[in-house]
């Protein structure tokens, strides 16, 4: 085990120690003011002494945290799929990925409600940077996924993450993996290539199709009906349009975990589904090379996503919007378009095109996915 010390998140006999340590940590006193309102520090203390384990501290403290976050952000959370799961097997939750810490927050909430095994999720270290945030992730089981390194480097912790991967599945704790690097910020969800393959390095001599077959796979998709981080990606989006590079400001991750978390969602849903099994052999019949497997189970993981997508008013008014139709019409009212507008008036500038093309297609998107089906 001592080999991913560096990436692993706490054991639970580490649990107890590190929460009580962390308590005393402002931000960490932020947090839990907001998760028990009502309570004195030292009941909250109290709390934290009966955590010895990362479920004891899901299940008494985070599981009520988002609760009490999805009360003041949003105005639904639906789940769909979850039932179909067994309770005693370990899944790899392939995910579309919107936010930085809520997709997987939501997950473990539905996972828990579900009575299903909860995940260990992959985060990148750039986002865990602030020793608040790094304390957060260890004792919500999150696991590094290692950043800005060299081409050596990357491949050698790309084994690792691999390796650790197939140890916690085969320990019977479930995974999160985001179907691509970072989060999708045109609506556009796709799978990388380059996950799956760092994913299946540790199989050995297993064939391919077969070791993806024993992992479990389950696609998830996610949405938001509104996404408070909306704006924050245009700047992104636009520079990657015109082929400029992009450099994040200062605090630009951690601001966008406040602003995911305490911005209004409006209505959120997530589905769970497995690939159906007759992919796996019609991908190990058709495809020689291991290249072409990968790709053409990428393009399935993305189907099963896309089809579980919930679609909302917001999407559907953001297409009709940018192709200038009324082909959804019936998707929405006049007071959903009227509210949408303003946000579009509100956060962009409407003289600069590239930037509206940008907003709206970053919920229109989707409504294009479903469409490819």
């Amino acid at each position: 085990m001592n080999r991913y010390d560096h990436i692993r998140p706490y054991h639970d006999q580490e649990v107890n120690e590190a929460l009580l340590r962390a308590a005393r940590h402002p931000m960490f006193r932020v947090l839990l003011q907001f998760t028990f309102p009502d309570f004195s520090q030292e009941q909250i203390l109290e709390v934290f002494k009966t955590c010895h384990s990362i479920a004891d501290f899901q299940e008494k403290v985070i599981y009520k945290s988002v609760s009490n976050l999805l009360d003041k952000s949003s105005e639904g959370f639906t789940q769909s799929g979850f039932s179909a799961l067994s309770r005693k097997q370990s899944y790899l939750y392939l995910s579309n990925h919107r936010d930085i810490v809520l997709d997987t927050s939501l997950l473990n909430m539905t996972l828990i409600d579900h009575k299903l095994i909860t995940t260990a999720s992959a985060i990148g270290d750039n986002l865990v940077q602030k020793d608040f945030l790094m304390e957060l992730s260890k004792l919500n089981r999150n696991f590094l996924v290692l950043r800005d390194q060299s081409p050596r480097e990357l491949l050698m912790s790309s084994k690792l993450l691999s390796s650790y991967i197939k140890f916690l599945l085969q320990s019977n704790r479930s995974v999160w993996v985001a179907q691509r690097e970072g989060r999708t910020k045109d609506g556009l969800d796709k799978t990388q290539q380059g996950v799956l393959k760092m994913i299946t390095m540790a199989r050995g001599k297993t064939p391919l199709m077969t070791y993806l077959r024993e992992l479990s796979v389950i696609g998830v998709a996610i949405s938001y009906e509104y996404d408070p981080t909306d704006i924050l990606k245009v700047p992104e989006i636009v520079a990657k349009r015109e082929n400029l590079p992009y450099i994040k400001t200062a605090n630009e991750d951690f601001n966008s975990i406040l602003k995911g978390a305490l911005g209004n969602k409006r209505n959120i849903h997530i589905a769970a589904s497995a690939l159906p099994e007759k992919v796996y052999d019609d991908i190990e019949d058709k495809y020689d090379s291991d290249n072409e497997k990968l790709q053409a189970f990428a393009s399935e993981l993305d189907k099963v996503i896309w089809k579980n997508y919930k679609l909302w008013p917001t999407n559907y008014i953001a297409y009709d919007l940018y192709h200038k139709t009324d082909k959804y019409k019936d998707k929405y009212d006049t007071k959903e378009l009227r509210h949408f507008e303003r946000r579009l008036e509100v956060r962009v500038d409407l003289s600069k095109q590239m930037e509206v093309d940008s907003f709206l297609l970053m919920y229109a998107n989707p409504v294009l996915q479903a469409e490819k089906l």
